[in-house]
């Protein structure tokens, strides 16, 4: 059903001190929040609304800053954006995140978009490798961006095993 209703990249906009005119908050989000993919946004609540984006790269960019600014008639409304969930409720905060991990002292040959990706989802679902690890630029450490449930335990370490010649397994 998400996938059908285009809500596999669904964020809500939380507006916290009012907002303007709806049809003129469509347009002032697709050009302020600088989406490149198409968007549709719709009304939850007072206080939410509903912004369903057609790019994972969009999606990503809205989570990933803590509050936007849309301005309008010299008025600025500040929005916070949450990744939006089938059972979430608009009296709760949510307790889903995005947060960037690094992996210091991996290996060059694990730079590998998916095998970074394998390794984050330890943590939660990853979203994108930072320019520096896919250009293979900064060979000390790998950096993933990965959205995160806060209320989770995360492990203190990511055990990779790799083989030295004589045969015994490295951890990492």
């Amino acid at each position: 059903m998400i996938l059908n209703e285009n809500l596999q990249y669904a964020v809500m906009g939380k507006f916290s001190y009012g907002w303007p005119d709806i049809q003129e908050l469509r347009k002032l989000i697709l050009k302020q929040c600088e989406l490149k993919g198409e968007v549709n946004i719709g009304l939850l609540s007072n206080m939410y609304v509903l912004i369903r984006a057609s790019l994972l790269e969009d999606y990503v960019h809205l989570l990933s800053k803590l509050q936007f600014y849309i301005t309008h008639n010299y008025w600025s409304y500040p929005m916070r954006t949450l990744k939006w969930d089938p059972l979430f409720d608009l009296e709760e905060e949510t307790a889903t995140s995005i947060a960037w991990i690094s992996f210091p002292s991996l290996p060059p040959n694990f730079f590998g978009k998916e095998t970074i990706f394998s390794m984050a989802a330890a943590v939660g679902r990853p979203l994108q490798v930072d320019m520096a690890t896919q250009n293979k630029t900064r060979p000390s450490c790998a950096r993933v961006k990965v959205e995160v449930d806060l209320l989770r335990e995360f492990p203190k370490r990511i055990n990779i095993g790799t083989r030295r010649k004589s045969g015994e397994i490295m951890e990492k």
